[in-house]
């Protein structure tokens, strides 16, 4: 494969998944990693480090529709990344130290944890919640636009979802994912925040997260300009198009394209992992 045709290729899978990231909430990495390392074979640690630039570009991308729609929840977003960044950190100093073969492993599970979860979401008409003691405190509860009308919602569980971010960030800076499927999770089911505010919060804080952990992996030389840039670019474009069509789409349709994309991807990673191919 010559170079331009390597390029070709990882542009087009990462606007792919640009597109899933931005409708799940996944980053864009979760899609970036396996495609890299397991169908054009690159590195691991290199993959990690061109999936953490795509997922700032992803948050780039998305996020700004996301807040200007009403969908995120900027505050929450905030709060919660104060542990995801501390995590983030620790992970991308704990990466250079542990094998691919192992890395790989613990993607998939996390990944088969996160797609158990979707498929066992809540029902799509779920009443919103009220919030708790602590939420209403930090007024972390907000609005969302349903039908075209504002829907209000409240936040409960505040220290076991900020227990949780710490994870994701760790997650983040081991794996490269932007720990978009634990977030997600975090919020969505023990937040008892609605989804689509989840993934779009998601969205906005993965940036901040992958920018923690992308600093400490260029300073390791695992970001080489000539994957990182065309997986940024289309990951990008994908995450465009993905924004403008989240806000139409039902939220049965987002668990399903959210729990068949990282159920597909776990069981490859586990295998590959076991059977050191990555």
């Amino acid at each position: 494969m010559t170079a331009l045709e390597f390029t070709i290729v990882v542009w087009a899978l990462s606007a792919l998944a640009g597109f899933l990231g931005a409708l799940t909430g996944l980053g864009g990495g979760v899609v970036v990693v396996p495609a890299l390392t397991l169908a054009l074979g690159v590195d691991m640690k290199y993959a990690i480090g061109a999936s953490l630039v795509s997922v700032i570009a992803t948050s780039s991308g998305a996020a700004a529709a996301y807040v200007r729609e009403g969908f995120s929840n900027i505050r929450i977003g905030m709060f919660l990344e104060i542990a995801t960044t501390i995590g983030a950190v620790i992970g991308a100093f704990l990466a250079s130290r542990v094998s691919t073969h192992a890395l790989a492993i613990v993607f998939g599970l996390i990944l088969l944890q996160a797609a158990y979860m979707s498929f066992k979401g809540l029902p799509e008409n779920a009443e919103p919640v009220a919030s708790d003691a602590l939420a209403t405190r930090l007024r972390l509860g907000g609005a969302y636009p349903v039908a075209g009308s504002p829907q209000t919602y409240g936040v409960r569980h505040v220290p076991a979802g900020f227990a949780m971010m710490f994870g994701a960030g760790a997650l983040s800076g081991l794996l490269g994912i932007g720990s978009g499927a634990v977030k997600v999770i975090a919020m969505d089911r023990i937040m008892r925040i609605p989804f689509k505010v989840s993934t779009t919060t998601s969205n906005f804080m993965i940036g901040v997260t992958a920018a923690a952990s992308a600093g400490l992996y260029l300073k390791h030389g695992y970001i080489n300009p000539q994957v990182a840039m065309p997986v940024m670019l289309g990951v990008l474009a994908g995450a465009l198009v993905g924004a403008k069509l989240l806000v139409h789409m039902r939220v049965k349709t987002l668990r399903m394209v959210f729990g068949v994309v990282i159920l597909a991807l776990a069981i490859e990673m586990i295998v590959n992992g076991i059977a050191r191919k990555v």
